[in-house]
């Protein structure tokens, strides 16, 4: 995947992990880099438990937010701590 394609799935993704956790994003870098992380997440923690959602723009968008959503769950439990 290109440079460009990372970042527009980045943002994809870091803004609907966002809107997701209820107002949890960081602005449109923070999600950005949320979004990119989510991704490198999702794709380690996605076919560890079987899902694997295929290949393709939209697949990448729905792995790397569900990786930023879980990315901000386990800020949001670390900032409670």
């Amino acid at each position: 995947m290109g440079i460009i394609a990372m970042l527009i799935v980045g943002l994809i993704a870091g803004w609907l992990a966002g809107l997701i956790m209820k107002g949890r994003g960081f602005g449109i870098f923070g999600d950005i880099v949320v979004g990119i992380v989510g991704a490198f997440l999702g794709g380690y923690i996605l076919p560890a438990i079987g899902f694997t959602p295929g290949g393709g723009m939209i697949a990448s968008i729905i792995t790397a937010t569900i990786g930023a959503v879980i990315l901000l769950f386990i800020i949001s439990l670390i900032k409670k701590a």
